[in-house]
């Protein structure tokens, strides 16, 4: 018996924030970290989903679980709804598009301004909800008909709380910048324009933040390469503290949607004067490196230059003329096409260096949306990593490397790139599965980067390969920026930073300026930051202990809180790192849930991409769309989850379904609001024989009856909650722990967008880096 006494921390406050549930209850998520309380419906009328609240626990149920009862409201976010207009019966109302605030909001009749009933309308509130009474508010903002083009995402850029418009101080600053290079701001750098340094993109991309180039040297009394990595000098333009700083500090990283993209910097500085465009002058910060035959950086140089792109190449255009140097690509590129074979060149050896510290690879099937004009999705498409893909990740890696030795060398304070290695219990967890599949390798207690590619390698051959090569994945923890380096676990780094996207990406262009500030010998100050929001509060509270500066000498006083400043500044970044791509993933599952409603009924094929106490995970082969088979829908018979092997077995038949198992399904709901897509089970390919084993091992886990959902408990759902949600319409969940494992020119967490419209903004480009 897990229960407590009811009397046990009863007088107890505990404060946390308020998740509600599309079905009218909710939870308390604590600021403690420990497990989630449970609050009724009842409750839930007098709060709002995101509300901090202190609660106190009312009783515990017979597993022990709390249930809690609110006694005050400590904040309440300044949040806008977004939903639609209705009038029921002469009354205004608003139904929030976000299920999880549980009620309409009312709308008294001299405040719908010019909205229309039936439109999508951002509210804010006005009065708050109470035990007996709705919330209250005014319309403020009428986004338009819910079926216009684009709706879904600009219903989340209100929903994430994403910065999308530019400030007029901004917007003026940065319509006086020059329309191209001055002969002033040559000064004092190396003129690199007779060097043919090339950009290498995917087809749609519209802004060039990097560009390569490769000749054969001599590293020491070896043959070896040099290789320069030019990024474009967002900081000679971007000074520290202006209105065009402010603005891209807020947003702290480009947004990519379907035919959208929300950028960091004004579209003057993005696709103008800090793009790379062939045939024009640019100015750049360059790592110039000398590299050995076995892929070590000998040496290496930054500086301030001007370049001058020679081309502007494709990965598929680079990939064919890497293939054949003779063929139609190549004969068209015929100037290039030695410099091309000196990047492959250079490129094999980082890779022999790659394979040898043992970092880890694990190939992923990534996604690519093809939308129609009016931005509904058209077809899904796997996309291919082509060598050219590899050739430029590779030549990023290094600058990145250098970049941080650069800036840990100097002492000087920045933002390092930090992936830490699998938690003590992820390892316990790992270690468990691995012997219940037989594997045969394990981990250690403090494992290192190529003990995973080691296992990935030895059963990449078996037919269970894919689940096991996911277990290794989930294990590891999510990357952030923090000043206090203790390396890449992923990549097998001992220092990483990101130095090549500061177009779109704010940490890059902190990076920049310090080394600038090492180069001049001077000392780079942050500017004062404005205020975090609430991503960043979310972030904080899920690192709480996780990033402690390494032992080192007491530090003075204004040392400690430069680091300080630092580490909000890391903080920042991350969380609105997060909060792009929560906003991206809503707006492709809310596609995906829209693609998938013209093909309710039809039947597929595919296979186990997670197993769970109340179903399992489904990714069609086809649609590449992934959805929910609950456990309702497995039969008629016991089924109990076994964590240690991450599946779900039958009780009397002993089927299982675990990661990698083959099914068919059929599209039988589709949930536009709540973002999610059901299956049922057709039939499922589990060999017997695989079966009948798995009746003769341990029974080990929960047992869950296939019986009718209505019977499934809502706290039964708490623990499930976040894998849940990551998940609702085929929106990618398990991408977001890859992010730093995956190419740093690749599509971001699993699906890239063609837009099949020329005349629209591209959202390919930002993809290209997450790690």
């Amino acid at each position: 018996m897990h229960s407590q006494p009811f009397s046990a921390n009863q007088s107890e406050e505990i404060e946390g924030t308020v998740q509600g549930h599309r079905d009218g209850h909710g939870f308390v998520i604590r600021d403690d970290g420990e497990p989630d309380i449970y609050i009724p419906s009842s409750e839930m009328r007098a709060v709002l989903h995101r509300d901090k609240v202190r609660v106190r626990i009312a009783r515990y149920d017979k597993r022990g679980r709390p249930e809690g009862r609110v006694v005050e409201i400590v904040e309440r976010p300044h949040n806008p709804v977004i939903g639609r207009l209705l009038n029921e019966s002469g009354v205004w109302l608003v139904a929030p598009e976000d299920k999880r605030y549980g009620q309409d909001v009312l709308i008294p009749k001299g405040a719908t301004g010019m909205a229309k009933s039936g439109q999508v309308v951002v509210v804010e509130l006005t009065e708050p909800p109470a035990l007996y009474g709705q919330p209250v508010g005014r319309v403020t903002e009428v986004l338009g008909e819910v079926d216009d083009p684009g709706m879904e995402i600009e219903i989340a850029v209100r929903k994430y709380g994403v910065p999308h418009e530019f400030s007029n101080e901004c917007l003026a600053l940065a319509k006086a910048l020059p329309e191209k290079v001055r002969p002033q701001d040559k000064r004092r750098r190396v003129d690199l324009t007779d060097i043919a340094l090339v950009t290498i993109d995917g087809e749609d991309a519209r802004d060039f933040d990097d560009a390569v180039y490769c000749e054969p040297a001599k590293v020491g009394r070896s043959k070896g390469w040099r290789l320069l990595v030019a990024i474009a000098d967002v900081s000679h333009y971007v000074e520290t503290g202006n209105a065009i700083d402010v603005d891209a500090y807020d947003r702290a990283t480009s947004v990519y949607f379907p035919r959208r993209v929300i950028p960091m910097l004004p579209e003057k500085l993005s696709n103008g004067l800090c793009s790379l465009n062939p045939d024009v002058e640019r100015l750049c910060m360059v790592c110039d490196m000398l590299v050995t035959a076995q892929g070590e950086v000998h040496a290496y140089q930054f500086y301030p230059a001007v370049m001058f792109s020679h081309a502007r190449f494709t990965y598929t255009e680079v990939a064919a003329i890497l293939a054949n140097t003779r063929g139609p690509e190549a004969t068209k590129r015929k100037d290039r096409v030695q410099d091309l074979l000196n990047l492959h060149g250079v490129y094999t050896s980082l890779l022999s260096a790659r394979q040898k510290r043992g970092a880890v690879d694990f190939e992923t099937t990534e996604t690519q949306i093809v939308c129609d004009e009016n931005g509904r999705i058209e077809k899904i498409v796997p996309r291919v990593r082509n060598q050219a893909h590899r050739l430029i990740e590779e030549a990023m890696l290094a600058a990145n490397v250098c970049s941080a030795d650069f800036i840990g060398q100097s002492r000087h304070p920045g933002l390092f790139r930090v992936h830490d290695g699998p938690t003590p219990e992820k390892v316990d967890i790992l270690r468990g599965y691995l012997k219940a599949l037989g594997v045969g390798m394990t981990v250690s207690d403090e494992p290192k980067t190529a003990e995973f590619q080691m296992i990935a390698q030895a059963t990449k051959d078996r037919p269970d390969a894919q689940q096991i090569h996911t277990m290794l994945l989930r294990s590891m923890q999510q990357a952030i920026y923090s000043p206090y380096n203790s390396g890449h676990f992923g990549l097998a780094f001992d220092a990483y930073t990101h130095f090549t996207s500061p177009i779109r990406r704010y940490p890059d262009l902190l990076v920049h300026r310090v080394i600038k500030a090492i180069l001049n010998n001077t000392k780079y100050k942050l500017p004062t930051l404005p205020e975090q929001g609430e991503a960043y509060d979310k972030l904080v509270k899920r690192l709480a202990g996780r990033v402690k500066e390494p032992d080192q000498k007491p530090l003075s006083m204004s040392a400690r809180r430069e680091l300080e400043a630092w580490e909000a500044a890391g903080l920042h970044c991350s969380a609105n790192e997060r909060r792009a791509d929560e906003a991206s993933r809503d707006v492709e599952a809310w596609l995906k849930c829209r693609y998938m409603r013209e093909h309710l009924g039809e039947e597929y094929s595919g296979v186990v991409t997670a197993a769970t106490t109340f179903g399992i995970f489904v990714t069609l082969d086809e649609l590449y769309v992934e959805g929910l088979v609950h456990i309702t829908e497995l039969g008629g018979e016991y089924f109990k989850f076994d964590e240690v092997r991450q599946e779900l077995r039958g009780e009397r038949t002993g089927i299982r379904y675990s990661i990698g198992t083959r099914v068919r399904v059929q599209v039988s709901r589709v949930d536009l609001d709540g973002r999610k897509i059901d299956f049922r089970l057709v039939r499922d390919d589990v060999e017997l024989a695989s079966a009948a084993s798995a009746k003769q091992r341990g029974n080990v886990g929960h047992t869950a009856r296939s019986q009718p959902r209505s019977a499934s408990r809502p706290d039964d759902m708490a623990r499930a909650r976040d894998n849940d949600s990551q998940r609702s319409g085929g929106g990618g969940g398990k991408s977001a722990r890859a992010k730093d494992g995956k190419q740093d020119k690749s599509a971001r967490g699993g699906s890239k967008v063609t837009n099949k419209n020329p005349s629209r903004k591209s959202a390919s480009k930002g993809r290209k880096s997450s790690r």
